[in-house]
Protein backbone atom coordinates (compact mmCIF):
# COMPACT_ATOMS: atom_id res chain seq x y z
CA UNK A 1 0.00 0.00 0.00
CA UNK A 2 1.68 3.03 -1.03
CA UNK A 3 1.01 6.42 0.65
CA UNK A 4 2.17 9.83 -0.28
CA UNK A 5 2.66 12.04 2.16
CA UNK A 6 0.88 14.84 2.30
CA UNK A 7 1.83 18.96 3.16
CA UNK A 8 -0.13 21.42 5.45
CA UNK A 9 -0.38 25.02 4.88
CA UNK A 10 -2.09 27.26 7.06
CA UNK A 11 -1.81 31.15 6.64
CA UNK A 12 -4.21 33.58 8.46
CA UNK A 13 -6.07 30.78 9.30
CA UNK A 14 -9.28 30.82 11.54
CA UNK A 15 -12.75 29.54 12.55
CA UNK A 16 -15.48 31.04 13.95
CA UNK A 17 -18.61 28.65 15.44
CA UNK A 18 -22.04 30.12 14.20
CA UNK A 19 -23.34 30.46 17.47
CA UNK A 20 -20.20 32.35 18.81
CA UNK A 21 -19.47 35.83 19.34
CA UNK A 22 -15.30 35.22 19.08
CA UNK A 23 -13.08 32.97 16.86
CA UNK A 24 -12.45 29.84 17.93
CA UNK A 25 -8.53 30.14 16.60
CA UNK A 26 -7.18 33.21 14.61
CA UNK A 27 -4.57 33.73 12.96
CA UNK A 28 -3.41 30.47 12.58
CA UNK A 29 0.21 30.14 10.18
CA UNK A 30 1.58 26.85 10.34
CA UNK A 31 3.26 24.58 7.64
CA UNK A 32 4.05 20.98 8.08
CA UNK A 33 6.12 19.10 5.99
CA UNK A 34 5.24 15.59 4.28
CA UNK A 35 6.56 12.54 6.47
CA UNK A 36 6.57 15.07 9.47
CA UNK A 37 4.88 13.94 13.35
CA UNK A 38 3.47 16.86 15.08
CA UNK A 39 2.45 17.13 18.61
CA UNK A 40 0.15 19.45 19.20
CA UNK A 41 -0.48 21.17 22.48
CA UNK A 42 -2.64 23.54 24.04
CA UNK A 43 -5.52 24.60 26.52
CA UNK A 44 -8.85 23.39 26.53
CA UNK A 45 -11.29 24.91 23.91
CA UNK A 46 -7.63 26.59 22.12
CA UNK A 47 -9.64 25.20 19.16
CA UNK A 48 -6.78 22.01 18.55
CA UNK A 49 -10.13 19.71 17.74
CA UNK A 50 -11.34 22.26 15.60
CA UNK A 51 -8.06 22.02 13.56
CA UNK A 52 -8.49 18.74 13.26
CA UNK A 53 -11.94 18.78 11.52
CA UNK A 54 -11.27 21.66 9.52
CA UNK A 55 -8.09 19.63 7.80
CA UNK A 56 -10.51 16.54 7.55
CA UNK A 57 -13.19 18.73 5.68
CA UNK A 58 -16.06 17.63 8.06
CA UNK A 59 -16.21 21.78 8.83
CA UNK A 60 -19.24 22.77 6.72
CA UNK A 61 -19.62 26.20 5.26
CA UNK A 62 -22.74 27.32 6.97
CA UNK A 63 -21.62 26.09 10.55
CA UNK A 64 -19.24 29.03 11.16
CA UNK A 65 -17.69 31.52 9.41
CA UNK A 66 -13.80 30.59 8.07
CA UNK A 67 -10.90 32.96 7.81
CA UNK A 68 -7.40 32.57 5.84
CA UNK A 69 -6.68 30.06 3.86
CA UNK A 70 -6.17 26.19 4.78
CA UNK A 71 -4.24 24.04 2.24
CA UNK A 72 -3.51 20.03 1.90
CA UNK A 73 -0.96 20.01 -0.91
CA UNK A 74 -2.06 23.00 -2.35
CA UNK A 75 -5.68 22.51 -2.00
CA UNK A 76 -8.59 23.45 -0.16
CA UNK A 77 -9.41 20.46 3.03
CA UNK A 78 -12.93 19.38 1.02
CA UNK A 79 -11.30 18.58 -1.68
CA UNK A 80 -8.66 16.12 -0.63
CA UNK A 81 -10.69 13.67 1.74
CA UNK A 82 -9.38 10.59 0.38
CA UNK A 83 -6.22 11.90 1.24
CA UNK A 84 -7.16 12.57 5.00
CA UNK A 85 -7.64 9.76 8.13
CA UNK A 86 -9.00 10.29 11.12
CA UNK A 87 -9.17 9.08 14.59
CA UNK A 88 -11.17 10.64 17.48
CA UNK A 89 -11.57 10.39 21.30
CA UNK A 90 -14.16 7.51 21.76
CA UNK A 91 -13.50 3.57 20.28
CA UNK A 92 -17.17 3.18 20.05
CA UNK A 93 -18.10 6.79 17.71
CA UNK A 94 -16.13 5.01 15.35
CA UNK A 95 -17.34 1.38 14.63
CA UNK A 96 -19.06 1.60 11.55
CA UNK A 97 -20.43 -2.31 10.80
CA UNK A 98 -20.47 -5.72 12.91
CA UNK A 99 -16.96 -6.97 12.05
CA UNK A 100 -14.20 -6.26 11.91
CA UNK A 101 -12.78 -7.11 8.25
CA UNK A 102 -15.69 -4.69 7.00
CA UNK A 103 -14.88 -2.05 9.56
CA UNK A 104 -11.32 -1.45 8.38
CA UNK A 105 -12.71 -2.21 4.51
CA UNK A 106 -15.65 0.27 4.92
CA UNK A 107 -13.32 3.62 3.72
CA UNK A 108 -11.51 1.84 1.03
CA UNK A 109 -14.93 0.92 -0.23
CA UNK A 110 -16.26 4.20 -0.10
CA UNK A 111 -13.37 5.53 -2.17
CA UNK A 112 -14.34 3.12 -4.79
CA UNK A 113 -10.67 0.98 -4.45
CA UNK A 114 -11.16 -2.03 -6.82
CA UNK A 115 -12.08 -5.04 -4.19
CA UNK A 116 -9.09 -6.93 -4.45
CA UNK A 117 -7.00 -4.02 -3.31
CA UNK A 118 -9.29 -3.01 -0.38
CA UNK A 119 -8.93 -6.81 1.63
CA UNK A 120 -4.99 -5.96 0.46
CA UNK A 121 -5.26 -3.07 2.20
CA UNK A 122 -7.21 -4.69 5.21
CA UNK A 123 -4.81 -6.97 5.91
CA UNK A 124 -1.67 -4.59 5.67
CA UNK A 125 -3.33 -1.96 7.79
CA UNK A 126 -4.48 -4.42 10.22
CA UNK A 127 -1.16 -5.88 10.45
CA UNK A 128 0.54 -2.24 10.83
CA UNK A 129 -1.23 -1.52 14.07
CA UNK A 130 -0.79 -4.89 15.50
CA UNK A 131 -4.53 -6.30 15.94
CA UNK A 132 -4.08 -10.05 15.33
CA UNK A 133 -7.84 -11.12 15.02
CA UNK A 134 -9.81 -13.39 12.61
CA UNK A 135 -11.99 -10.38 10.34
CA UNK A 136 -14.72 -12.00 11.19
CA UNK A 137 -14.86 -11.22 15.11
CA UNK A 138 -17.82 -8.88 15.81
CA UNK A 139 -16.62 -5.65 16.86
CA UNK A 140 -18.29 -5.62 20.17
CA UNK A 141 -16.39 -8.05 21.69
CA UNK A 142 -13.02 -6.29 21.19
CA UNK A 143 -11.54 -3.99 24.07
CA UNK A 144 -11.30 -0.12 23.81
CA UNK A 145 -7.28 -0.52 23.03
CA UNK A 146 -8.63 -2.82 19.68
CA UNK A 147 -11.54 -0.67 19.01
CA UNK A 148 -8.97 1.97 18.75
CA UNK A 149 -6.35 0.23 16.65
CA UNK A 150 -9.60 -1.09 14.26
CA UNK A 151 -10.42 2.35 13.88
CA UNK A 152 -6.31 3.44 12.86
CA UNK A 153 -6.51 0.48 10.93
CA UNK A 154 -9.53 1.70 8.80
CA UNK A 155 -8.02 5.52 8.51
CA UNK A 156 -4.54 3.31 7.34
CA UNK A 157 -6.49 1.33 4.76
CA UNK A 158 -7.96 4.51 2.74
CA UNK A 159 -3.92 5.10 2.33
CA UNK A 160 -4.19 8.77 3.79
CA UNK A 161 -1.11 11.23 3.22
CA UNK A 162 -2.15 12.78 6.44
CA UNK A 163 -3.20 10.86 10.03
CA UNK A 164 -5.41 13.11 12.28
CA UNK A 165 -5.62 11.88 15.64
CA UNK A 166 -7.80 13.61 18.36
CA UNK A 167 -6.90 12.12 21.53
CA UNK A 168 -7.05 8.83 20.47
CA UNK A 169 -6.03 7.43 24.29
CA UNK A 170 -8.68 9.64 25.88
CA UNK A 171 -10.42 6.58 27.12
CA UNK A 172 -8.32 4.19 27.33
CA UNK A 173 -6.44 2.56 30.14
CA UNK A 174 -2.59 2.58 30.75
CA UNK A 175 -2.05 -0.50 28.96
CA UNK A 176 -4.13 0.32 26.18
CA UNK A 177 -2.39 3.73 25.72
CA UNK A 178 0.97 2.61 25.19
CA UNK A 179 -0.62 -0.23 22.44
CA UNK A 180 -2.57 2.46 20.57
CA UNK A 181 0.36 5.10 20.93
CA UNK A 182 2.91 2.06 19.63
CA UNK A 183 0.62 0.99 16.80
CA UNK A 184 0.17 4.88 15.58
CA UNK A 185 4.10 5.26 15.80
CA UNK A 186 4.93 1.72 13.72
CA UNK A 187 2.31 2.33 11.31
CA UNK A 188 3.65 6.29 10.27
CA UNK A 189 6.98 4.26 10.02
CA UNK A 190 5.57 1.86 7.44
CA UNK A 191 3.77 4.37 5.64
CA UNK A 192 5.13 7.46 6.02
CA UNK A 193 2.43 9.51 6.52
CA UNK A 194 2.33 13.01 7.52
CA UNK A 195 1.12 12.67 11.34
CA UNK A 196 -0.80 15.35 13.52
CA UNK A 197 -1.71 14.28 16.91
CA UNK A 198 -4.00 16.61 19.66
CA UNK A 199 -2.93 15.10 23.39
CA UNK A 200 -2.65 16.96 26.66
CA UNK A 201 -0.53 14.66 28.15
CA UNK A 202 3.04 15.38 26.74
CA UNK A 203 5.12 12.44 27.66
CA UNK A 204 3.15 10.04 25.88
CA UNK A 205 4.57 11.12 22.59
CA UNK A 206 7.02 13.86 23.13
CA UNK A 207 9.80 11.63 22.36
CA UNK A 208 7.95 10.56 19.47
CA UNK A 209 7.22 13.02 17.55
CA UNK A 210 9.39 15.81 15.47
CA UNK A 211 7.83 18.81 16.44
CA UNK A 212 5.66 20.45 19.62
CA UNK A 213 3.13 23.14 18.30
CA UNK A 214 1.32 24.77 21.40
CA UNK A 215 -1.89 27.08 19.76
CA UNK A 216 -2.73 29.83 22.08
CA UNK A 217 -6.33 30.17 22.96
CA UNK A 218 -8.27 32.89 20.64
CA UNK A 219 -5.25 33.37 18.87
CA UNK A 220 -2.76 31.21 16.31
CA UNK A 221 0.70 29.05 17.24
CA UNK A 222 2.11 30.37 20.31
CA UNK A 223 5.19 27.66 20.72
CA UNK A 224 6.62 25.85 17.89
CA UNK A 225 9.89 23.53 17.84
CA UNK A 226 11.83 20.40 18.05
CA UNK A 227 9.98 18.57 21.50
CA UNK A 228 12.91 18.56 23.95
CA UNK A 229 13.85 22.33 23.41
CA UNK A 230 10.21 23.54 24.03
CA UNK A 231 9.65 22.02 27.11
CA UNK A 232 12.99 22.63 28.33
CA UNK A 233 12.48 26.42 27.38
CA UNK A 234 9.05 26.65 28.36
CA UNK A 235 7.74 23.75 30.51
CA UNK A 236 7.05 26.16 33.12
CA UNK A 237 4.92 28.22 31.03
CA UNK A 238 2.98 25.13 28.90
CA UNK A 239 2.31 24.33 32.58
CA UNK A 240 0.76 27.44 33.91
CA UNK A 241 -1.04 27.29 30.71
CA UNK A 242 -2.62 23.69 31.15
CA UNK A 243 -0.62 21.48 29.46
CA UNK A 244 0.22 18.43 30.97
CA UNK A 245 4.18 18.01 31.40
CA UNK A 246 5.80 15.38 33.40
CA UNK A 247 6.89 16.74 36.36
CA UNK A 248 3.64 19.04 37.49
CA UNK A 249 2.69 19.24 41.09
CA UNK A 250 0.56 17.11 41.95
CA UNK A 251 -2.37 17.82 44.62
CA UNK A 252 -2.82 16.70 48.01
CA UNK A 253 -4.46 13.33 48.31
CA UNK A 254 -7.70 12.77 50.33
CA UNK A 255 -7.38 10.14 53.09
CA UNK A 256 -7.63 6.50 52.03
CA UNK A 257 -10.14 4.23 53.38
CA UNK A 258 -8.94 0.55 53.95
CA UNK A 259 -11.08 -2.39 54.53
CA UNK A 260 -11.29 -5.80 54.21
CA UNK A 261 -13.68 -7.24 51.32
CA UNK A 262 -14.95 -9.66 53.07
CA UNK A 263 -16.02 -7.64 56.31
CA UNK A 264 -17.56 -4.95 54.61
CA UNK A 265 -19.76 -7.10 52.47
CA UNK A 266 -21.00 -8.85 55.53
CA UNK A 267 -21.43 -5.59 57.38
CA UNK A 268 -23.47 -3.84 54.44
CA UNK A 269 -25.69 -7.15 53.38
CA UNK A 270 -26.79 -7.74 57.01
CA UNK A 271 -26.89 -3.76 57.96
CA UNK A 272 -24.16 -4.81 60.84
CA UNK A 273 -21.22 -2.53 61.59
CA UNK A 274 -17.86 -4.57 60.96
CA UNK A 275 -17.57 -5.24 64.47
CA UNK A 276 -20.97 -6.84 64.77
CA UNK A 277 -19.69 -9.23 61.65
CA UNK A 278 -16.97 -10.49 63.86
CA UNK A 279 -14.17 -8.00 61.49
CA UNK A 280 -12.28 -5.47 61.80
CA UNK A 281 -11.59 -2.43 59.38
CA UNK A 282 -9.26 -0.26 61.23
CA UNK A 283 -7.34 2.24 59.33
CA UNK A 284 -3.72 0.91 58.52
CA UNK A 285 -2.55 4.14 59.84
CA UNK A 286 -3.43 7.94 61.32
CA UNK A 287 -3.66 9.74 57.88
CA UNK A 288 -6.75 7.06 56.56
CA UNK A 289 -10.30 8.04 56.92
CA UNK A 290 -12.03 7.08 59.63
CA UNK A 291 -13.64 3.70 60.20
CA UNK A 292 -16.96 6.00 60.60
CA UNK A 293 -17.18 7.05 56.95
CA UNK A 294 -17.67 3.45 55.99
CA UNK A 295 -21.43 3.21 56.63
CA UNK A 296 -22.46 2.18 53.58
CA UNK A 297 -24.96 4.58 50.95
CA UNK A 298 -25.26 2.42 48.01
CA UNK A 299 -24.63 -1.38 47.89
CA UNK A 300 -25.18 -4.72 45.64
CA UNK A 301 -25.56 -8.63 46.66
CA UNK A 302 -24.95 -11.53 44.02
CA UNK A 303 -25.54 -8.62 41.15
CA UNK A 304 -25.69 -9.60 37.55
CA UNK A 305 -24.94 -6.73 35.33
CA UNK A 306 -25.45 -6.04 31.35
CA UNK A 307 -27.64 -4.72 28.70
CA UNK A 308 -29.44 -8.93 28.31
CA UNK A 309 -29.05 -11.95 30.13
CA UNK A 310 -27.61 -13.76 26.99
CA UNK A 311 -24.53 -11.46 27.34
CA UNK A 312 -23.75 -10.62 31.28
CA UNK A 313 -21.04 -8.51 31.46
CA UNK A 314 -20.49 -9.74 35.15
CA UNK A 315 -21.87 -12.05 37.81
CA UNK A 316 -22.36 -12.26 41.37
CA UNK A 317 -21.12 -9.34 41.94
CA UNK A 318 -20.85 -7.61 45.16
CA UNK A 319 -19.89 -4.76 46.63
CA UNK A 320 -20.31 -1.20 48.84
CA UNK A 321 -20.29 2.57 48.12
CA UNK A 322 -19.56 3.93 51.40
CA UNK A 323 -21.05 7.20 52.69
CA UNK A 324 -19.04 10.76 52.22
CA UNK A 325 -16.04 8.93 50.33
CA UNK A 326 -14.43 9.09 47.34
CA UNK A 327 -14.87 5.67 45.43
CA UNK A 328 -12.97 5.01 42.50
CA UNK A 329 -13.75 2.14 40.26
CA UNK A 330 -10.98 0.51 38.26
CA UNK A 331 -10.11 -1.97 35.63
CA UNK A 332 -9.16 -2.58 31.91
CA UNK A 333 -11.28 -1.47 28.85
CA UNK A 334 -14.21 -3.95 28.92
CA UNK A 335 -14.40 -5.32 32.50
CA UNK A 336 -17.41 -3.71 33.04
CA UNK A 337 -16.83 -0.63 35.02
CA UNK A 338 -19.15 1.87 33.21
CA UNK A 339 -22.13 -1.01 33.33
CA UNK A 340 -21.64 -1.50 36.96
CA UNK A 341 -21.79 2.27 37.94
CA UNK A 342 -24.89 2.93 35.91
CA UNK A 343 -26.37 0.00 37.59
CA UNK A 344 -25.83 1.45 40.91
CA UNK A 345 -27.24 4.51 39.76
CA UNK A 346 -30.56 3.34 38.81
CA UNK A 347 -30.18 3.93 34.85
CA UNK A 348 -29.42 0.20 33.90
CA UNK A 349 -31.60 -2.56 35.70
CA UNK A 350 -29.95 -5.44 37.19
CA UNK A 351 -30.50 -8.64 35.38
CA UNK A 352 -30.35 -10.71 38.60
CA UNK A 353 -29.63 -9.97 42.33
CA UNK A 354 -30.17 -6.96 44.40
CA UNK A 355 -29.04 -2.98 44.54
CA UNK A 356 -30.01 -1.59 47.74
CA UNK A 357 -30.31 1.96 48.65
CA UNK A 358 -29.62 3.28 52.57
CA UNK A 359 -32.93 4.43 54.56
CA UNK A 360 -31.84 7.39 54.41
CA UNK A 361 -31.72 8.14 50.36
CA UNK A 362 -35.22 6.35 50.47
CA UNK A 363 -36.60 8.63 52.35
CA UNK A 364 -38.94 11.17 51.00
CA UNK A 365 -37.97 14.51 51.08
CA UNK A 366 -39.51 17.97 52.23
CA UNK A 367 -42.19 19.28 49.91
CA UNK A 368 -41.35 16.30 47.11
CA UNK A 369 -43.98 14.92 44.81
CA UNK A 370 -45.20 11.37 46.17
CA UNK A 371 -46.39 8.47 43.58
CA UNK A 372 -49.69 7.45 44.14
CA UNK A 373 -50.62 3.63 44.03
CA UNK A 374 -53.47 3.00 40.59
CA UNK A 375 -55.20 0.34 41.38
CA UNK A 376 -56.48 0.53 37.80
CA UNK A 377 -52.47 0.10 36.46
CA UNK A 378 -51.51 -3.26 35.82
CA UNK A 379 -47.69 -2.10 36.31
CA UNK A 380 -47.00 0.03 39.25
CA UNK A 381 -45.58 3.41 38.25
CA UNK A 382 -41.76 4.16 39.13
CA UNK A 383 -41.06 5.50 42.65
CA UNK A 384 -44.35 3.86 44.50
CA UNK A 385 -43.87 4.13 48.06
CA UNK A 386 -43.63 0.93 50.03
CA UNK A 387 -45.51 -0.03 52.82
CA UNK A 388 -42.98 1.80 55.46
CA UNK A 389 -43.44 4.90 53.55
CA UNK A 390 -39.83 5.03 52.33
CA UNK A 391 -39.12 4.68 48.07
CA UNK A 392 -38.02 1.13 46.95
CA UNK A 393 -35.02 -0.75 47.76
CA UNK A 394 -33.28 -0.69 44.29
CA UNK A 395 -32.72 2.95 42.50
CA UNK A 396 -34.08 1.95 39.51
CA UNK A 397 -37.67 1.32 40.76
CA UNK A 398 -37.60 5.41 41.18
CA UNK A 399 -38.87 7.48 39.27
CA UNK A 400 -36.69 10.53 36.94
CA UNK A 401 -37.65 13.40 39.76
CA UNK A 402 -36.84 11.22 42.77
CA UNK A 403 -33.10 10.14 40.91
CA UNK A 404 -32.33 13.72 40.71
CA UNK A 405 -31.59 15.25 44.14
CA UNK A 406 -30.30 11.59 45.37
CA UNK A 407 -28.30 9.73 42.52
CA UNK A 408 -26.25 12.05 39.48
CA UNK A 409 -24.25 10.51 36.63
CA UNK A 410 -22.16 12.26 34.32
CA UNK A 411 -22.13 9.97 30.95
CA UNK A 412 -18.68 8.75 29.24
CA UNK A 413 -20.18 10.63 26.53
CA UNK A 414 -21.05 14.43 27.58
CA UNK A 415 -23.31 15.03 24.32
CA UNK A 416 -25.55 12.11 25.82
CA UNK A 417 -27.12 14.07 28.33
CA UNK A 418 -27.34 17.46 26.97
CA UNK A 419 -30.84 18.58 26.18
CA UNK A 420 -30.91 22.19 25.47
CA UNK A 421 -29.38 24.69 23.12
CA UNK A 422 -27.29 26.83 25.22
CA UNK A 423 -24.88 26.18 28.34
CA UNK A 424 -26.39 28.06 31.01
CA UNK A 425 -30.00 25.90 29.98
CA UNK A 426 -28.16 22.95 30.30
CA UNK A 427 -27.36 23.93 33.88
CA UNK A 428 -30.96 25.17 34.69
CA UNK A 429 -33.19 22.42 33.44
CA UNK A 430 -32.05 20.47 36.57
CA UNK A 431 -32.73 22.73 39.12
CA UNK A 432 -36.29 23.88 37.36
CA UNK A 433 -37.38 20.42 36.85
CA UNK A 434 -37.00 20.11 40.87
CA UNK A 435 -39.47 23.63 41.33
CA UNK A 436 -36.75 25.78 41.40
CA UNK A 437 -37.78 29.19 40.14
CA UNK A 438 -35.74 30.45 37.07
CA UNK A 439 -34.10 33.59 38.40
CA UNK A 440 -32.97 31.27 41.16
CA UNK A 441 -31.77 28.45 38.86
CA UNK A 442 -30.17 31.11 36.85
CA UNK A 443 -28.06 32.28 39.39
CA UNK A 444 -26.91 28.43 40.37
CA UNK A 445 -25.61 27.66 36.77
CA UNK A 446 -23.58 30.80 36.76
CA UNK A 447 -22.10 29.95 39.74
CA UNK A 448 -20.99 26.68 38.57
CA UNK A 449 -20.18 27.83 35.28
CA UNK A 450 -17.82 30.18 36.57
CA UNK A 451 -15.84 27.59 38.75
CA UNK A 452 -15.73 25.73 35.81
CA UNK A 453 -14.17 28.06 33.60
CA UNK A 454 -17.35 28.33 31.07
CA UNK A 455 -18.87 31.64 32.32
CA UNK A 456 -17.96 32.95 28.98
CA UNK A 457 -19.55 30.38 27.23
CA UNK A 458 -23.21 30.56 28.68
CA UNK A 459 -25.20 31.37 25.73
CA UNK A 460 -22.80 28.96 23.46
CA UNK A 461 -24.56 25.87 21.90
CA UNK A 462 -23.25 22.71 23.83
CA UNK A 463 -22.68 20.64 21.20
CA UNK A 464 -19.86 23.39 19.73
CA UNK A 465 -17.84 23.25 22.37
CA UNK A 466 -14.69 21.41 22.64
CA UNK A 467 -14.02 18.02 23.98
CA UNK A 468 -12.92 18.67 27.07
CA UNK A 469 -15.45 21.79 27.39
CA UNK A 470 -18.46 19.37 27.14
CA UNK A 471 -17.09 16.99 30.09
CA UNK A 472 -16.57 20.19 31.71
CA UNK A 473 -20.52 21.21 31.35
CA UNK A 474 -21.35 17.78 31.67
CA UNK A 475 -19.85 17.60 34.96
CA UNK A 476 -21.36 20.80 35.88
CA UNK A 477 -25.22 20.12 34.53
CA UNK A 478 -25.31 17.27 37.87
CA UNK A 479 -23.25 19.74 40.35
CA UNK A 480 -25.63 22.60 40.07
CA UNK A 481 -29.07 19.94 40.95
CA UNK A 482 -26.44 19.08 44.47
CA UNK A 483 -27.57 14.98 44.91
CA UNK A 484 -25.96 13.26 47.50
CA UNK A 485 -24.31 10.89 45.43
CA UNK A 486 -22.53 11.88 42.25
CA UNK A 487 -21.18 9.09 39.52
CA UNK A 488 -18.92 9.99 37.01
CA UNK A 489 -17.71 8.48 34.52
CA UNK A 490 -14.18 9.29 33.00
CA UNK A 491 -14.63 12.81 34.73
CA UNK A 492 -11.11 13.90 33.15
CA UNK A 493 -10.94 13.05 29.87
CA UNK A 494 -9.80 16.10 27.61
CA UNK A 495 -9.20 18.02 30.62
CA UNK A 496 -5.92 20.38 30.52
CA UNK A 497 -3.64 20.50 33.32
CA UNK A 498 -5.84 23.70 34.95
CA UNK A 499 -9.13 22.45 34.37
CA UNK A 500 -8.00 18.93 36.05
CA UNK A 501 -6.73 20.41 38.70
CA UNK A 502 -9.81 22.66 39.17
CA UNK A 503 -11.86 19.86 38.77
CA UNK A 504 -10.08 18.22 41.45
CA UNK A 505 -10.44 20.97 43.73
CA UNK A 506 -13.99 21.01 43.18
CA UNK A 507 -14.92 17.70 43.57
CA UNK A 508 -12.59 17.71 46.97
CA UNK A 509 -14.64 20.55 47.79
CA UNK A 510 -17.75 18.45 47.65
CA UNK A 511 -16.37 15.85 49.41
CA UNK A 512 -16.03 17.53 52.82
CA UNK A 513 -19.45 18.72 52.45
CA UNK A 514 -20.49 15.15 52.41
CA UNK A 515 -21.20 14.19 48.84
CA UNK A 516 -20.23 10.55 47.99
CA UNK A 517 -18.69 10.26 44.94
CA UNK A 518 -18.33 7.50 42.35
CA UNK A 519 -15.97 7.55 39.91
CA UNK A 520 -15.18 5.26 36.83
CA UNK A 521 -11.59 6.51 35.84
CA UNK A 522 -8.36 5.14 33.92
CA UNK A 523 -6.79 8.70 35.24
CA UNK A 524 -4.02 7.31 37.45
CA UNK A 525 -3.18 10.81 38.41
CA UNK A 526 -6.90 11.33 39.91
CA UNK A 527 -7.00 8.11 41.60
CA UNK A 528 -3.75 9.45 43.49
CA UNK A 529 -5.88 12.38 44.10
CA UNK A 530 -9.27 11.58 45.13
CA UNK A 531 -8.88 7.59 45.11
CA UNK A 532 -9.85 6.89 48.71
CA UNK A 533 -11.73 3.46 48.53
CA UNK A 534 -10.82 1.71 45.26
CA UNK A 535 -13.12 -0.90 43.44
CA UNK A 536 -10.98 -3.25 41.34
CA UNK A 537 -13.40 -4.78 38.39
CA UNK A 538 -11.69 -7.86 36.59
CA UNK A 539 -13.30 -11.58 35.40
CA UNK A 540 -13.56 -12.37 39.09
CA UNK A 541 -15.69 -9.80 39.80
CA UNK A 542 -15.20 -7.00 42.03
CA UNK A 543 -12.41 -6.55 44.62
CA UNK A 544 -10.84 -3.50 46.90
CA UNK A 545 -7.80 -2.32 46.71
Amino acid sequence: MEIKPAAVSARGWGWRHASRRNFTLSGLDLEVQPGQRVLLLGPSGAGKSTFLHALAGVLAADEGEQAGQLLIDGQAPADQRGRVGMVLQDPNSQVIVGKVGDDVAFGPESLQVPRPEIWQRVYEALDAVGLDVPLTRPTNALSGGQKQRMALAGALAMAPGLLLLDEPTANLDPEGILEVRDAVIRAQERTGATLIVVEHRVPIWAEHVDRIVVLEKGGGVRVDGPPAQVLAEHGAELAEQGVWVADFERPKPLPKVSVKDRALFKAVSKQLSPEEAGETSEPRDTQHASSAKLEPIIWADDLTIGYSPEHPVGQHLQCSIPRGVSTCITGVNGAGKSTLALTLAGLLPALSGTVHASEDLRTPLPDEPIVKKHFWRRQAPKGLLGADGLLPVDPHDWSSKQLLPRLGTVFQSPEHQFVTSTVVGELMAGPQALGIAEEEAHEQAMEVLTRLRLDKLAKANPFTLSGGEKRRLSVATVLVSAPQVIFLDEPTFGQDLRTWRELIRLLKSLIEQGTTLVSVTHDEDYLAALGQHILHVDESGVSVK
